[in-house]
């Protein structure tokens, strides 16, 4: 366990005040995800203070820490066990810092265990090891009644009930206040490399594809520009045996020095290609979708089912165009706020209406972070 700090009551006791008021809270943790979605109104409900491990049980792969514990903290305290969390959440630069050119290359320390599960956000190996959901294992939530519920619990398999607890991930706080979250974690590969093929975009997505439907150790898929760069992770044995069969489907292979510094600069959006004021769109589609319409910077990660791409657009015309591939467009940084989102399907839509109502009644949570949703 680490030392840390329970805020329940007070944030409990603000909450009620709020709800009994109608007066709009902005939950916040570390500040590493102030630009991402929309606008929001109201006080600040810092979560900073209601942090630390609660539990950690090594061996059966399960920790539980409050939702204002630094991800560096867990990190660290999973990293002495040889263990981490696979899904790589991302951390971003402070609050205000994006467009701070002495501070594009330095990756945050604040963001925060309630602010990556509620982002939803995870890294380059999303597609191969799942998203942060998938490792929800329980969480507890302060509603928009001052209600405290638990949902889930701390193993691995729970049959209990319905899992209310996964549409916190991504909910961007709309649901309630996470006080505490636990987590499955896994053991860190034994081996780790990555190589560089040279290939364009749309032969870089064709045999991303077709890597992606053999059993091959592949943890990593990014296209820069001119190269597909492909981390691989698992035993040695496996890695050497994996390669010839990659240089079939990629051709020849260059190695790269792998100390993890370039998947953390994609996870963390300190790679070149993230630096300056452009508008940065995010667009989700099919993995095997052609290259994109697009002729401003591009960059192509989950082995072609997540794009990224640079430069002024209308949000509608970016939405057509994720829809053409199909999938959706997300305004990740940029001014049109109130439209980061692209609106769900009205049934998704309803079913979302249905549980923010039944928690949060007085819509009094981030009121405004999900824009126009």
């Amino acid at each position: 366990m680490t030392m840390g700090a329970d805020r329940t009551d007070d944030l409990r006791a603000r909450v009620a005040a709020a709800a009994e008021n109608g007066a709009p809270l902005a939950i916040r943790g570390g500040g590493t995800k102030d630009f991402f979605g929309g606008p929001i109104t109201g006080e600040p409900l810092e979560m900073s203070g209601h942090r630390g491990i609660l539990a950690y049980r090594p061996t059966e792969l399960v920790l539980t820490a409050r939702a204002g514990t630094p991800l560096a903290e867990i990190e660290a305290v999973l990293a002495r066990s040889g263990q981490y969390l696979p899904f790589e959440p991302p951390r971003f630069a402070s609050a205000g810092s994006a467009s701070d050119s002495t501070n594009k290359g330095a990756c945050a320390p604040g963001g925060t265990l309630g602010g990556a599960v509620a982002s939803g956000l995870s890294g380059p190996r999303r597609p191969y090891a799942g998203a942060v959901r998938d490792y929800l294992l329980g969480v507890t939530v302060l509603t928009g009644r001052a209600e405290i519920l638990r949902f889930g619990g701390e193993v691995v398999k729970n049959v209990a009930g319905y899992d209310l607890f996964r549409p916190m991930a991504g909910a961007m706080g709309s649901l309630g206040v996470l006080l505490d979250v636990s987590l499955k974690v896994l053991p860190v590969p034994p081996a780790r490399r990555s190589f560089a093929f040279a290939l364009d975009g749309g032969a870089a997505i064709l045999a991303a594809n077709r890597i992606a439907g053999r059993p091959l150790p592949v943890t990593g898929a990014v296209h820069d520009g001119g190269r597909l760069i492909l981390r691989l992770e698992g035993s040695a044995a496996a890695l050497d045996k994996a390669l010839p069969l990659l240089e079939e489907m990629a051709g020849p292979a260059m190695p790269m020095d792998d100390d993890g510094a370039f998947w953390t600069a994609i996870r963390d959006h300190t790679h070149p290609f993230f630096a300056g004021d452009a508008p940065l769109w995010r667009l989700s589609v099919a993995p095997a979708a052609a290259p994109l319409p697009w002729h401003g910077p591009q960059m192509v990660d989950w082995g072609g089912a997540q794009r990224w791409l640079r430069g002024e657009a209308d949000v509608g015309e970016m939405r057509r165009m994720a829809m053409a591939a199909g999938g959706h467009a997300t305004l990740f940084r940029g001014p049109d706020r109130a439209r980061a989102f692209q609106p769900p399907a009205p049934a998704v839509a309803a079913l979302n209406g249905r549980l923010r109502a039944a928690f949060d009644p007085a819509g009094i949570f981030n009121r405004g972070r999900l824009g126009e949703v």
